[in-house]
């Protein structure tokens, strides 16, 4: 019991957001923003949208970015703010780099 006091005292002075560490979105769906939205947040980032999905809760989004390349967005369904992006394939960025600098284009 004094074991369990403890540890709940604890975690009263940690920020909520270290407390829930992870990239699960805990929102009930009366509450979240239809798959609509979803589209026109990629469509306003410039991304090609191949496939929404809902994973742990939370919407995401398989297509590709405006280079064509492979991305999966992880997005919070109430707010629509970007959890996680992560390019699928690094390949997929090496072969349009090394493309791009056999013809003169990398200007970085």
């Amino acid at each position: 019991m004094k074991k369990t006091l403890t540890i709940l005292g604890f975690l009263t002075f940690l920020p909520a957001g270290v407390a829930l560490a992870d990239d699960d979105c805990f929102v009930p769906m009366a509450d979240w923003q239809p798959r609509d939205a979803v589209s026109r947040l990629a469509e306003q980032n410039g991304w090609t949208v191949r496939r929404i999905k809902i994973d742990d809760g939370c919407y995401e989004i398989d297509g590709r970015d405006a280079e064509g390349l492979r991305i999966e967005v992880t997005v919070h369904p109430e707010t629509l703010q970007v959890i996680e992006f992560e390019y699928e394939d690094d390949d997929d960025r090496r072969n349009k780099d090394r493309a791009r600098d056999r013809e003169g284009g990398n200007n970085d």
